[in-house]
């Protein structure tokens, strides 16, 4: 049985991979030829993805990778996995998925199973893809079989990877369900049946804004005990300690990655439709986004009560990935960071083990060494992002400033004065 995935990146590849083991001949098709070379060739691009293991399946032929499309007519079932960013209105740009869906429709045949995985506003795959395929005597649910399946990848998680972690598929009719969940039954570990496409796209939007809202909800606790004199992380830690009735969620410089800080606009857009405003999600973006300010702003009076301006002096950011022990900067704040500190005339570096060139928005920038010299030159260091393999008692031991926006100095000493979030 022949199957693809369309779209090679964080999503797809790993879910490619897996058909790839689990037994079936996987396709990946994707527009960008540098992915496709390097598939073909046996090269890695994605952490979650082990390298030997892909080399393996690409020599054995169980993998290839495609640009053209044509291949889609061969195949039983494809997945699909492209971006959907927002625009600068925040309002969802669905054209990955209208593209992907008009190279899919002329070539699909009897009995296609086609799951979308691309994280929307409930109603996409109804309201789009449905019509796309649709045509005379040729109807979704007898014909070919379509459903939602969002995404649940967590890029550095050795626990749950794409295999293990429950699977949501919901159809567009039961039959639609009954065969894509009975496909990726084949796949995953665990696949949990919902009533309709819609309510598996809402799933995927409710994870994420949960998330969301809550980290809204500790960053503006952070900004309130900041105001009250308050450690905001003794307070949690103190919380955290009743049994029942209380989740721990912890403040930081803002949201970053491919998911939280994106996909709960796709609802919020979705319901100014309706004429609903979403206000808690509208809310947790507002005090999400306002975070890199706050972080710059205790980089600020850190440095005023050093009598430096921030204008000149030199600050160090450590880590500008999005969460620990990734290499990814997608939405990471530590990018907003270093933007508003340069706005002030600041003059910025970092140290990141993961990501050793940074090259956003045309602004290129490489990882220094953290070595003493570098520490002590520093007026001032940033603390964005808390890679486990950083030596946090060598910056404390050799800086005369440090800004820790994770905690990640919690319990250790040094001659560093330490301001916290």
């Amino acid at each position: 049985m022949k199957v693809g995935v369309v779209g090679l990146g964080y999503v797809g590849l790993p879910l490619l991979v897996e058909m790839a083991k689990s037994g079936f001949e996987a396709y990946g098709i994707d527009v960008d030829e540098r992915k496709i070379a390097a598939i073909n060739a046996g090269q890695n691009y994605i952490e979650d993805v082990d390298s030997e293991t892909l080399a393996q399946l690409v020599a054995e032929k169980r993998i290839q990778a495609t640009s053209d499309w044509d291949i889609v007519a061969e195949l039983s079932a494809i997945s699909i996995c492209v971006p959907t960013p927002l625009r600068k209105t925040k309002d969802p740009d669905v054209s990955y998925i209208v593209s992907a869906a008009d190279q899919i429709a002329p070539r699909l045949r009897e009995g296609h199973i086609i799951i979308l995985e691309s994280t929307t506003y409930p109603g996409t795959t109804d309201e789009l893809l449905v019509p796309r395929f649709s045509r005379p005597n040729f109807r979704v649910g007898e014909n070919f079989f379509l459903a939602f399946s969002p995404e649940r990848v967590d890029p550095g998680n050795k626990v749950y990877t794409t295999k293990n972690t429950p699977k949501i598929v919901g159809g567009v009719t039961r039959e639609c369900t009954r065969r894509c969940v009975d496909y990726y039954s084949k796949i995953f570990d665990t696949v949990i049946p919902v009533s309709s496409s819609r309510c598996a796209e809402m799933v995927k939007l409710l994870e994420n804004t949960f998330r969301s809202v809550n980290i809204g909800l500790v960053n503006e606790v952070a900004l309130m005990c900041d105001k009250l004199g308050l450690d905001v992380w003794e307070v949690i830690q103190a919380a955290a300690t009743k049994p029942f009735g209380f989740m721990a969620f912890y403040p930081g410089p803002g949201l970053g990655g491919h998911c939280i800080p994106i996909d709960p606009h796709y609802l919020a857009w979705k319901l100014k439709t309706l004429n609903y405003t979403a206000r808690f999600i509208e809310l947790a973006s507002e005090v999400n986004g306002y975070m890199p300010h706050f972080v710059v702003d205790k980089v600020v009076r850190a440095l005023n009560d050093e009598r430096k301006p921030v204008h000149g002096s030199r600050i160090l950011i450590i880590g500008v990935a999005y969460k620990p022990n990734v290499r990814d900067v997608r939405e990471s704040p530590a990018l907003d960071i270093m933007g508003l500190l340069r706005e002030l005339r600041a003059e910025v570096l970092y140290y990141d083990p993961f990501v050793p060139l940074l090259n956003e928005d045309g602004y290129k920038l490489a990882s220094v060494e953290l070595t003493d010299e570098e520490l002590k030159k520093a007026d001032c260091v940033v603390i964005v992002t808390n890679h486990k393999v950083i030596d946090y008692d060598k910056i404390l031991k050799n800086a005369s400033l440090v800004v820790d926006t994770r905690n990640a100095t919690a319990g250790l000493s040094g001659s560093a004065r330490v301001v916290k979030l």
